[in-house]
């Protein structure tokens, strides 16, 4: 199991992300509410502004202060990209 470091020492496993996508959307802020309704919002930005949104394959949203295009990196190996 590969674990996806998403910002201040949370992680998350990768085989469950199903989507990331930016935080600064209208489609994106819906999902979020809707999510927070249903109480299946995991924040994890540690009170920083949320850049990105993770979608789980549990239908779980969860909350980064990293960009995706930081993700990715991250996801493809490359740690360098703070």
């Amino acid at each position: 199991m590969m674990l996806l470091n998403i910002g201040y020492s949370n992680m998350v496993a990768c085989e469950h992300i199903v989507a990331v996508i930016g935080s600064d959307t209208a489609p994106a802020k819906r999902l979020i509410g809707e999510a927070k309704e249903a109480g299946r919002v995991i924040d994890a930005t540690c009170g920083k502004r949320t850049l990105s949104v993770i979608v789980t394959d549990s239908d779980h949203v969860i909350l980064s202060a990293l960009s995706p295009d930081a993700l990715k990196k991250r996801a493809d190996g490359d740690e360098d990209n703070e």
